[in-house]
């Protein structure tokens, strides 16, 4: 077929036409991105940036999970058996222990210190008669023949008053009053309510589970008031014994209204009660114990140095009493601990406070042993560092405050307790153990290779209780002396007192 050329003219047309539109298409081009650079992309851009601003929490938010590990740490419980739910008497043995790193358990856990305000033993029997060998109860069964008052006050000494037990003594009481018809007698029970001077006509001699006891006339008196005096005492052990008084402070407590002119109808005059009138209220001890800051007992043995005597004689006393009736009672409640207790004796202390009233002379009567001893500072809020300090001393001493790190009392690993204590922290009299072929000669036992496995843990704690004891001053064993007669101790106590004998020659810091 033959083609038709177009006209020239037309095609330059054509060619015109499609070069201005791609001129206009290259300039719509270039204006668009010139508005998108200059306007569009900046709004985007900072349209962005706002919203990143707005909801930047939301954006860059980690979420953190709190995870908390629980440590464990030892445990107490806590047993009162008339009050269950009430522990405000108790705040500050919670707050010790807790200091000390303990949290507070039940019986159901695996527990560490059994605390028990009221006696535990009988309610508590089943759960107690074996106790793991790690766990402490802060009493000894059989407690009750050194606190049962009746028990302690008919015992033998001539630091206790002349006690009649009724109604069983009332025919020795009516023999006594016939030959001393000046003394006047007090009735008492466990109870300690009631009391009151009466004549030998009005005491009710039937009335069992009481006493009649010799009121101590003549009481020495400070700024005209009578008193007594508390002293915080533990026992660690039971055969062989060992006793500790604690030095730091004791409790003074005054009667509320001044000994004479005296009148037996106003028992406020010779009666400590519990609205006593404290230290810091006595004129002459204000001073030293407020202003000074001298303790209750430094506070008293200066008034009592400025009189001229010397008040070291009554606490010698105090403590030559608290040992004499620690030593009389052990054979009982020792009995007691190996008959119901599958003779163990490693798990027990007991904290008690023995009181004492003081004559003219400064001669000192033993008036009661206090069981759970009132650390309540409620009443009288300055007593507060009192019970801390006895309370923090007495776990330093027992073993409860550990300077290692410990999740439990349980033993730890053998290299652990040699680091506490070794054997080289125990032998003694190496000169006698040198000679020794056997261990049947008793000072033989006290050789490293004569060791038992009961022998090896009293000396541990003992040694241990000699290191750790601060404020607590040992009673028995007694202070090493040279020619000390042993014969009138138990076996066990007489061991105990050799070995002490043993560390003293070697280091004298121990002879104390």
């Amino acid at each position: 077929m033959t083609q038709v050329k177009k006209p020239s003219t037309e095609v330059g047309q054509v060619k015109r036409a499609s070069l201005s539109d791609r001129l206009l298409s290259t300039k719509v081009k270039v204006l668009a991105k010139i508005i998108l650079s200059v306007f569009v992309a900046p709004a985007i851009l900072y349209g962005l940036f706002f919203l990143f601003l707005r909801y930047q929490t939301q954006l860059t938010r980690i979420e953190i999970k709190q995870v908390s590990v629980k440590e464990k740490r030892p445990v107490y419980w806590l047993y009162n058996a008339r009050e269950p739910q009430s522990t405000g008497h108790l705040k500050h043995v919670i707050r010790v222990l807790e200091r000390l790193g303990f949290e507070r358990g039940s019986n159901e856990s695996d527990w560490d210190l059994l605390w028990a305000h009221d006696y535990p033993f009988k309610n508590l029997y089943s759960q107690l008669y074996q106790p793991k060998p790690h766990q402490l109860i802060n009493h000894f069964p059989g407690c009750g023949y050194i606190t049962n008052k009746v028990d302690l006050s008919t015992s033998e000494g001539d630091f206790l008053p002349k006690s009649f037990k009724i109604p069983e003594d009332k025919d020795k009481l009516l023999e006594f009053v016939e030959k001393n018809p000046e003394k006047t007698f007090v009735q008492k029970s466990n109870a300690h309510r009631g009391i009151k001077i009466q004549r030998v006509q009005e005491l009710n001699l039937t009335a069992v589970g009481s006493f009649v006891q010799e009121f101590i006339e003549r009481p020495y008196l400070v700024d005209g008031f009578k008193f007594d005096i508390g002293i915080y005492t533990v026992v660690t052990s039971i055969d062989p014994l060992r006793v500790y008084a604690y030095k730091g402070d004791v409790l003074f407590r005054f009667c509320p209204v001044e000994y004479y002119p005296f009148d037996p109808e106003n028992i406020d005059k010779y009666v400590v009660g519990d609205d006593y009138l404290p230290i810091w209220n006595v004129p002459s001890l204000k001073n030293s114990y407020t202003k000074l800051g001298l303790s209750m007992k430094e506070s008293f043995d200066t008034y009592v140095r400025s009189t001229g005597k010397d008040p070291q004689r009554m606490w010698d006393a105090c403590f030559d009493a608290i040992k004499n009736v620690l030593l009389q009672k052990e054979a009982q409640i020792r009995d007691v601990v190996e008959k119901r207790f599958r003779g163990t004796r490693r798990n027990f202390f007991e904290l008690v406070r023995f009181d004492f009233t003081v004559d003219e002379n400064l001669d000192v009567f033993m008036m009661e042993a206090n069981m759970s001893p009132n650390l309540s500072s409620a009443h009288y809020p300055p007593n507060q560092l009192l019970y801390e300090q006895v309370l923090y001393n007495l776990f330093s001493l027992i073993g409860l405050a550990q300077r290692t790190r410990k999740d439990s009392l349980k033993p730890g690993s053998k290299e652990e307790r040699d680091m506490v204590v070794a054997d080289k922290n125990l032998v003694v009299l190496p000169e006698v153990c040198s000679e020794c072929e056997d261990c049947f000669k008793v000072e033989c036992q006290l050789c490293r290779f004569c060791f038992t496995d009961d022998t090896r843990r009293i000396l541990t704690q003992t040694y241990w209780e000699h290191q750790n004891k601060m404020d607590y001053l040992r009673l028995f064993p007694p202070v090493i002396k040279k020619n000390m007669v042993l014969k009138d101790y138990s076996l066990r106590n007489q061991l105990l007192v050799r070995w002490f004998q043993g560390k003293c020659e070697l280091d004298p810091t121990w002879c104390n």
